[in-house]
């Protein structure tokens, strides 16, 4: 007698191994969640290290480790293919390095600077560059002397190669001026600023985006009004390559009176009275 065949039942139990591999693949998730918000980053490499090393040689396959993921600490180690690009770093977060750009001048204009037609030095603000009137402008005058040009060319040519923001402050001495142009000291330092901004902006293109003009009279001398060589050295304009903190200090002024701030682009303010001496 011939044994009927039973018809083989269907698996209805598959879905449990699916379920299964599900649930581990969302422990382990979590587990590597977990680690990665903790302070201690050994500690949390630790916990990533034995998740991949169960994923990899436990019952798992490789495969499943990359779903996964293994931590931006294996990342960093990975080799990178030929075809890869390494990521680039964010041109702002290293600010460019003004010492070295202090030395290039010094080297550059060493016999201006022993000859005290200017002055060099780096400080919390930035690069100071300071173009004393002796060898920029004539006396009481804010037109840039011809003879001063090679020099400028020297210090445009190391500002053109930061991205920096410039600041040009205008500065005189304690004598008060009254002529028929300039009524202040005010207006004689704002329009020497204006003057060497627009000459850096048509004769060496630095843009005009980069730059800003100050004028700050006698407020805020770096030497003695009392004598003469004192107030040599006062009358100037600080060509500054400001830095990160450069950026949200002023000098210090010797009165209450305010500067006049003058972005570039901007028209300069008229009637400023002079300052109380």
């Amino acid at each position: 007698m011939t044994r009927r065949k039973h018809a083989a039942h269907p698996n209805h139990e598959r879905w449990l191994v699916s379920y299964a591999d599900f649930m581990t693949l969302l422990f382990a998730f979590f587990v590597v969640m977990f680690a990665s918000t903790q302070n201690n980053k050994n500690q949390a490499k630790e916990v990533s290290e034995s998740v991949r090393q169960a994923l990899e040689h436990g019952q798992f396959s490789a495969a499943l480790s990359t779903v996964l993921g293994r931590g931006k600490h294996e990342a960093r180690k990975a080799p990178l293919s030929k075809d890869a690009t390494p990521e680039r770093e964010n041109p702002t977060a290293h600010p460019p390095d003004l010492a070295q750009s202090l030395e290039t001048l010094q080297k550059g204009l060493d016999s201006d600077v022993k000859n005290g037609k200017l002055q060099i030095k780096l400080d919390a603000r930035g690069l100071i560059i300071s173009l004393r009137e002796k060898a920029f402008f004539a006396s009481g005058d804010s037109a840039v002397a011809p003879g001063s040009l090679p020099m400028l060319a020297k210090i445009a040519a190391v500002v053109q190669a930061l991205p920096n923001p410039v600041r040009l402050e205008g500065h005189t001495d304690a004598r008060p001026i009254h002529t028929p142009r300039f009524q202040s000291n005010w207006e004689l330092s704002t329009a020497r600023s204006i003057a060497m901004l627009e000459l850096l902006r048509d004769r060496f293109q630095i843009p005009p985006s980069r730059m800003a003009v100050a004028g700050y009279a006698e407020n805020s001398p770096v030497d003695t009004n009392d004598t003469e060589e004192g107030r040599a050295h006062n009358r100037r304009v600080d060509l500054v390559l400001l830095s990160a903190e450069g950026l949200t200090s002023e000098p210090k002024t010797s009165v209450v009176t305010p500067a006049v701030t003058i972005t570039s682009g901007d028209t300069p303010p008229k009637g400023n009275p002079p300052a109380k001496r």
